[in-house]
């Protein structure tokens, strides 16, 4: 195959910096991932290798180099991001993530979206007033969800931020459970809490629980309430039923914003039971006022190997199903 050498102009050792990573990490990463040859000279990154390797190549480093004009650092979940746009041809879609600042914690981090997907999710939850959010661990739906929770509140747009999900795993029935409600429910709700306390402070969200201007319970004592002037996460919510995801959708009042999260590929509910996620996200989608937005592997903001994880399981997934449709068509011959 015919093969090639370009370069990448960053203009500066600040911006081609941002780009390299720590000990050239990101650099290193580039070349495992596409097959080329990376080398630095002066504030240019040469490439050499396959053409089609290195025209992907360029492509990849071109749109960062957008974020580094930015001020925005590259890390390695990054570059592996901007490669899985690339291989799309959607390279260029990167550059919406510049600035955009959607929160900050109380030590004063910027909280941003690292994938469009995210910024897309983000953009469903200020447009509409519920926003369901799918997607595999990792893709942030969650910590998103309190960040917009916590701005929503702050901004005085809500009185008081509810969190909730179902306690499938103790069949709803916490009472076997020591401790009060709030510590019952406290196995459940843990990431949701720690979202809190980076983003309000420690001092200050026990201020606020104390008062009830946060409010943490199981999905089963929604029933019979409205919610008014409220934000509220349901968290986990792969694990409702239908009748309990219906029960909860018609306990927003006036004022209020619903965020719901899940992962289907992730159900504890008992056989038989179909997930009211799945359910409500198919009837509802295309909803005035509700938002189905569906991140993917390429959203996981955790380790780039998540992202291998992820993609591994998914294709097993399709494999068993291929399986399963030949040994159908195989009987029925």
């Amino acid at each position: 195959m015919a093969r090639c050498k370009i370069s990448v102009d960053f203009g500066s050792i600040d911006k081609l910096s941002r780009i390299l990573g720590t000990f050239d990490e990101n650099l290193n990463f580039l070349a495992s991932e596409l097959g080329v040859i990376p080398y630095v000279d002066g504030v240019k990154i040469c490439l050499q290798g396959e053409t089609a390797d290195v025209a992907l190549a360029e492509q990849v480093l071109t749109s960062l180099l957008t974020l580094a004009e930015g001020g925005e650092t590259v890390d390695k979940g990054r570059m592996a991001y901007c490669i899985e746009l690339a291989r799309e041809g959607r390279a260029s879609e990167i550059a919406c993530l510049c600035g955009g600042v959607i929160a900050v914690s109380s030590r004063g981090k910027q909280i941003k979206c690292k994938t469009v997907g995210q910024k897309t999710y983000v953009e469903a939850i200020k447009a509409n007033t519920i926003t369901f959010g799918v997607g595999p661990a990792g893709t942030g739906k969650t910590y998103l969800a309190v960040c917009m929770a916590v701005m929503a509140y702050k901004s005085k747009q809500v009185d008081k931020i509810i969190l909730t999900r179902p306690a499938v795993e103790a069949g709803e029935k916490l009472g076997f459970l020591p401790g009060d409600l709030h510590e019952k429910v406290d196995p459940y709700l843990r990431p949701l809490y720690d979202a809190l306390q980076e983003l309000l402070g420690l001092e200050t969200y026990a201020k606020l629980m104390e008062r009830g201007d946060i409010e943490v319970a199981p999905l089963a004592y929604m029933r019979g309430r409205t919610l008014s002037n409220a934000f509220i996460i349901l968290d986990e919510a792969q694990n409702t039923t239908r009748e309990q995801m219906k029960m909860f959708l018609t306990r927003l009042g006036e004022g209020s914003k619903a965020v719901i999260t899940g992962d289907i590929t992730q159900m504890d509910l008992p056989e038989g039971k179909q997930s009211g996620l799945i359910h409500a996200t198919k009837i509802l989608d295309g909803v005035e006022g509700v938002a189905v937005q569906r991140l993917t592997a390429k959203d996981v903001v955790r380790h780039p190997l998540v992202m291998r994880i992820i993609r591994a399981y998914e294709k097993d997934a399709e494999k068993a199903a291929e399986e399963t449709v030949a040994q159908k068509e195989k009987k029925e011959r």
